[in-house]
């Protein structure tokens, strides 16, 4: 659910094709929003689309559905979207690709409130998840042990933004300068 992580999907798609068979890539949870069940203030309503109108600036071919702002009660809260990926994760790995781009298509296109469980639910479903054990692990103190471990992780890294890309080798970490618009950018800095 994070903006700027939307806008930067092609090139880090891109990124990924480059990648393919020389470095393993794997995906952390950031968090962002906690847990809440209050609907978003006008104020950060206004940021979040502040955002949404700058990413297009920046980035023009990026796409919102600001339908969203008007059809939905928006809440400050990505736990249970995360919650949503590490359940579809759980079920198979192939699966949390598959969540994230559902969370981002349904929120950022289809103008759907993926703070919702019934949005969550219904993209398991279109994706083939076993439903009845999604949303048991939606709901599970097990999967959100697990966010709330990804989290903790993600931040002992000194990751402070997102999308962040973290480049591993061993026991070292070397943060990865990101460039909305150049896939080869980024690139050479993991395989020089």
């Amino acid at each position: 659910m994070c903006s700027w992580c939307w806008a930067f999907k092609p090139i880090w798609d891109r990124v990924k094709d480059a990648l393919l068979g020389k470095v393993e890539v794997g995906y952390l949870i950031g968090g962002l929003a906690p847990d809440n069940n209050q609907p978003m203030s006008i104020e950060t309503r206004e940021y979040v689309k502040g955002n949404w109108n700058r990413i297009q600036e920046m980035i023009p071919d990026t796409r919102f559905n600001y339908d969203f702002w008007t059809s939905c009660e928006p809440k400050r809260s990505t736990y249970p979207a995360c919650r949503a990926v590490i359940s579809a994760k759980q079920q198979h790995p192939d699966f949390e690709k598959l969540m994230i781009y559902g969370i981002q298509k349904s929120y950022y296109l289809e103008a759907q409130n993926p703070s919702n469980d019934d949005v969550l639910i219904n993209i398991a479903e279109s994706l083939g998840l076993d439903i009845e054990k999604f949303k048991m692990d939606l709901k599970s103190s097990q999967i959100n042990e697990i966010l709330l471990d990804e989290i903790k992780l993600t931040r002992s890294m000194d990751i402070n933004s997102m999308p962040s890309l973290v480049l591993q080798i061993n026991d070292t970490l070397k943060g990865i300068d990101i460039d909305y618009l150049d896939a080869n950018y980024i690139v050479k800095q993991i395989i020089p």
